[in-house]
């Protein structure tokens, strides 16, 4: 382990012990700067995954469907075929199937499903499945003529959205952890007997979330890249919690000292230097 810090340093990057650590020492508006840097990554990469992978999918379903169509006071108006597959990519699928008769299973790692009253949204591995209806309350286009005028204007915005609630999310949700696993971050310095205020164990465990973060950010850039298959991704995202607080509990072991703690005394079994040369000359 690193030895333990002497004189805290600028606090500039979360990625390291000693760097987290040097957190403990900053101004809070340092570490929010620094956790808006992570979670405007974050927001880039879903963003570049939703393009890319998402919503490409999403233009080829809406250019397959027939020219009318509605969903109204929770049915489906279809005008095509009661069994059909809208598009299929890599990650996404869209089908129709009225009955639900389960005559189309997708490769695609999710697949929306859209029946008579109902739709459905299944993963091919078993990941997670979700059936909701239809609001009776809703009116809604569900055919070409319509939906590619309003997807093709509304698409940016969408992404926009996402990007923006992505980084207000994810500020909100690492406020309310680093008040939790402060507790953690002063208990293992009072026990250490570590130089760490309260305030200051907010602002550790504030940055100590960083690095848990961005190893997720990686692991959703390469599941969009193919390298990474579902069960990999939610592998990794179990793993960035235990990484936040591999960084959480090692983190304030290098601090400095708590000022009440004595500096260690000499080894009182060693022999003061001269003892012996001494001795021989009383002889």
């Amino acid at each position: 382990m690193d030895a333990p810090l002497q004189k805290p340093p600028v606090a500039w990057q979360p990625l390291t012990l000693k760097g987290v650590a040097a957190f403990a020492y900053a101004t809070a508006r340092r570490v929010l700067l620094v956790q808006l840097v992570f979670a405007s990554l974050a927001a880039v990469v879903l963003v570049w995954f939703l393009d890319e992978a998402w919503f490409p999918i999403i233009r080829s379903a809406i250019a397959t469907m027939p020219e009318k169509g509605q969903i109204r006071r929770g049915h489906l108006d279809w005008r095509g075929e009661p069994i059909v597959t809208l598009a299929e990519g890599r990650f996404l699928a869209f089908v129709v199937d009225l009955d639900h008769k389960g005559s189309i299973r997708s490769t695609a790692h999710l697949q929306v499903e859209f029946g008579r009253t109902d739709f459905e949204v299944l993963s091919h591995l078993g990941l997670g499945y979700l059936e909701n209806g239809y609001p009776p309350n809703w009116s809604v286009a569900f055919n070409r003529a319509e939906l590619e005028p309003w997807w093709g204007a509304w698409a940016p915005a969408i992404l926009a959205i996402a990007a923006v609630s992505t980084i207000a999310s994810l500020m909100l949700i690492w406020l309310i952890l680093a008040i939790v696993y402060a507790v953690a971050a002063w208990l293992v310095a009072f026990f250490a007997n570590r130089d760490l205020s309260w305030l200051a164990s907010w602002r550790l465990a504030g940055a100590a979330l960083m690095p848990g973060s961005l190893f997720l950010t990686v692991a959703l850039f390469f599941y969009g890249l193919g390298v990474l298959d579902p069960m990999r991704l939610v592998l990794a995202a179990a793993l960035h919690l235990v990484v936040g607080w591999g960084y959480l509990l090692v983190s304030p072991l290098l601090l400095p000292q708590h000022p009440s703690v004595p500096a260690q005394s000499a080894n009182p079994f060693k022999k003061p230097e001269g003892t012996d040369s001494s001795a021989k000359h009383t002889k």
